[in-house]
């Protein structure tokens, strides 16, 4: 088979997306900042992820306009570039690549916390070390494979959440209005706090994104990718809200997570359960954050693929498909390398960085709607439900990411501004000084990619 026929197959449907996405969120994942945004909201991280689901909604329907669209495995590099044009949409690309690298690295990171925690005689770095390569491996093998087991994964930890949730209400004293209303009612004083947290929870939403980089993979993707980002980000929030409300309930003295927030969740399941509870939290959460770590490495795989069959970046490496396994295997080995920070970044640094790459894709995927169906459109003019759907709701979009954006800790702004340093400076490169457009596929072959 020639390199050029070599394809990625389209094996997955609406409710294996939805697994898909479910799975990179980790329903269980909750716990992974519920320390870090538990002391930032001051005890109403219930509130915070509010704040986050009302932003994300807005974005999310802005996903499902550009994937019913442009169903391309680039996801938001994808919708910009064809928007905006290739320097742009290079450069929404590059920072998106800031959150998509650091996702599996926060994975890895969790897994050796927590393993750690359980078998302190063993380093850190051995448990992340075979956890890169496991899942490396796995997702060379195929993304049927991953699927399959996402799904088994994730009914898993619905059941773990069935278990806490019943013991939490077991677990609370009889509680007056007042207690019901603890985690929900905050002051003014607070609201800075809530809206650094809720900036730091985008990246628990970050599943709805990733199913679009499945676009390729997807069977009717104009169909199934809209309905299968909706279903997640309603589901993953639900569930978010809720089991952060019921642990405030059981465990209200956020005070007592400083200084180290990393295992405040611990503290909460053993309140619940004693030890056996916190051991099977363990058990379930590493289960689940090791299928996160799989469906990460796999998204943004895919992002790589998209921009090195365009050009931007080495296609030897990144556009390379295996012809027998049908997978991007190159690109699936050098995200496992790069995966190796873990060894050395901390949970709370990383967990900020992906807010900031993921804050300005979805910024730029509201306005992609704005520019594609209002601005370009040929339409002399538009009705009502349109102007709504397509003007109304990205704006909306737009202002709350923004605002989400401007609530990130300044270390993370710092890192990230130096990271979109960089890429403009290989973008100047990639251009000759921005004299030329960078690479991209031509309409022909969208055309033959989306069907």
């Amino acid at each position: 088979m020639h390199q050029e026929a070599a394809r990625m197959k389209r094996v997955l449907t609406t409710p294996a997306l939805v697994f898909f996405g479910l799975a990179y969120m980790v329903p269980l994942g909750i716990f992974t900042t519920y320390g870090q945004v538990t002391v930032l909201s001051q005890g109403h991280l219930p509130v915070a992820y509010i704040i986050t689901l009302a932003a994300i909604l807005f974005t999310a329907l802005s996903y499902c306009r550009m994937t019913s669209q442009l169903p391309l495995s680039g996801s938001a590099y994808s919708y910009v570039q064809k928007t905006f044009g290739g320097n742009l949409g290079f450069l929404v690309g590059w920072t998106q690549l800031l959150d998509y690298l650091f996702l599996p690295i926060i994975n890895y990171i969790a897994i050796g916390i927590f393993l750690n925690q359980a078998f302190p005689s063993i380093p850190m770095g051995v448990f992340i070390c075979g956890t890169i390569l496991l899942v490396t491996g796995l997702n060379i093998l195929g993304i049927k494979l991953v699927s399959s087991m996402n799904m088994l994964i994730i009914i898993l930890q619905l059941l773990f959440i069935s278990v806490f949730l019943y013991l939490c209400f077991r677990t609370s004293a009889p509680l007056d209005v007042n207690a019901l209303m603890a985690p929900l009612a905050f002051t003014q004083d607070q609201v800075s706090g809530l809206f650094a947290g809720a900036a730091i929870l985008c990246l628990a939403f970050l599943g709805f994104d990733a199913i679009s980089t499945m676009a390729e993979e997807t069977k009717d993707a104009k169909r199934s990718l809209p309905r299968a980002i909706m279903y997640t980000v309603l589901i993953a929030g639900a569930l978010f809200i809720l089991i952060s409300y019921c642990a405030h309930l059981v465990y209200p003295e956020w005070q007592d997570f400083l200084p180290n927030t990393d295992i405040a969740s611990l503290a909460v399941m053993e309140r619940v359960g004693g030890s056996l509870m916190g051991a099977g939290f363990v058990i379930f959460y590493v289960t689940g954050v090791f299928a996160s770590a799989m469906t990460s490495q796999a998204s943004i795989v895919r992002i790589f693929y998209a921009m090195g069959r365009e050009g931007v970046l080495p296609k030897s490496v990144f556009a390379y498909i295996h012809p027998r396994l049908n997978t991007p295997v190159l690109s699936i080995i050098f995200v496992g390398f790069t995966s190796l920070f873990a060894l050395v970044l901390t949970l709370n640094m990383v967990a900020s960085m992906i807010s900031f790459g993921a804050l300005i894709a979805f910024t730029f995927v509201n306005l992609s709607v704005i520019k594609l169906f209002i601005i370009d459109s040929k339409e002399p003019s538009h009705s009502m439900k349109k102007l709504f759907t397509c003007l109304v709701l990205p704006s909306i979009g737009v202002l709350l990411t923004l605002w989400l954006w401007t609530s990130l800790d300044k270390e993370a702004l710092t890192v990230g501004m130096m990271w979109l340093s960089i890429g403009i400076g290989y973008l100047a490169v990639l251009t000759k000084g921005f004299r030329k457009t960078p690479p991209a596929i031509s309409a022909e072959e969208v055309d033959l990619i989306i069907g």
